[in-house]
């Protein structure tokens, strides 16, 4: 039974390992022809050009540390394989999530409607605000590979002091708790910043489709739909976000051994880089068109092949 599970969790995984390849892929392949054809790309292109990179590092980084953590159990302890796999998760997670922030950022400053003084300051200069977040961003990307690190020196030289199995087994537990506890705090920043764009965006919303009833009942507002498309975005970007923080979360609690869950947290975290993407093409405009084509153009080819087969 066991084993069965632990199949269908390699299959999952496999699946949106190549969903999200494919959806990254396509996503950044039509920014960029699109950015080399016009000569020019808006900031909000830039950004989920970057995001859809990032995430392609990031699925690859998930599903080559759960293969090699399945294959080769015995590399768990491995002190360099320890510092390859925390800093290259450390580094794919960073950028995925920071830049899905940034892209809430731009849709909250952009689409939401407020007369406060600061919000109206930061709406006339979205570009720095967003600039100033990736800047921040990287000083606290430093700062969690310098912790991370320290706590893996600190990890090796107790274990050298004591070369028992047990203690060496025991000391790596508490080792890799304490490393998710200081990657999940890091990931809460940009949590709470989603979050609270997102919050403010649905008040906005709100208000503004009660205003266009009170005001205009017989008006179609144009922008309401605009509205309304993004907040379908952001909606699905922060349930895929609190699904892949609260896997994160969920471990710290959990009693059971980190190696019979690998595959279990490796299906759900892998899911908001590779599913998200796919709706960020149906919910675009512009890559939704892309997609048409490219079905279209597989059709095609499909009927040309049967035709010529005899």
């Amino acid at each position: 039974m066991g084993i069965d599970i632990e199949i269908i969790y390699a299959v999952i995984i496999i699946v949106q390992f190549i969903i999200g390849n494919v959806a990254n892929g396509f996503i950044a392949l039509v920014n960029i022809i699109d950015w080399v054809k016009r000569r020019k790309i808006s900031l909000v292109d830039q950004i989920i050009t970057a995001l859809a990179i990032s995430r392609i590092d990031m699925v690859c980084s998930i599903f080559f540390i759960t293969l090699i953590s399945s294959l080769h159990p015995d590399l768990q302890t491995a002190v360099k394989m320890v510092r390859i796999k925390y800093n290259t998760w450390i580094v794919a997670n960073h950028f995925s999530i920071w830049l899905a922030t940034c892209l809430s950022i731009f849709y909250f400053l952009k689409i939401a409607s407020f007369s406060n003084y600061i919000f109206l300051y930061l709406r006339w200069r979205f570009k720095k605000v967003v600039s100033v977040t990736l800047l921040v961003s990287q000083v606290l990307l430093l700062l969690n590979i310098l912790v991370l690190n320290i706590h893996i020196d600190i990890w090796k030289d107790e274990s050298k002091r004591n070369l028992s199995f047990d203690f060496r087994s025991k000391n790596y537990t508490r080792f890799f708790r304490l490393s998710l506890l200081i990657n999940t705090m890091f990931t809460l920043i940009p949590f709470t910043v989603s979050l609270l764009a997102f919050l403010l965006l649905i008040f906005s919303l709100w208000r503004h489709l009660k205003n266009m009833q009170y005001h205009a009942k017989d008006f179609k507002d144009l922008s309401t739909a605009a509205h309304i498309e993004t907040l379908y975005m952001v909606v699905a970007f922060l349930l895929f976000y609190i699904v892949f923080f609260l896997s994160l979360a969920i471990q710290l609690w959990t009693s059971v051994s980190q190696e019979k869950n690998t595959l279990f947290y490796a299906s759900i975290m892998i899911t908001f880089p590779s599913v998200h993407s796919c709706i960020l093409i149906l919910r675009n405009r512009k890559l939704r068109q892309a997609s048409l084509l490219v079905l279209r153009w597989l059709l095609c080819r499909s009927k040309d092949v049967q035709t010529l087969v005899p």
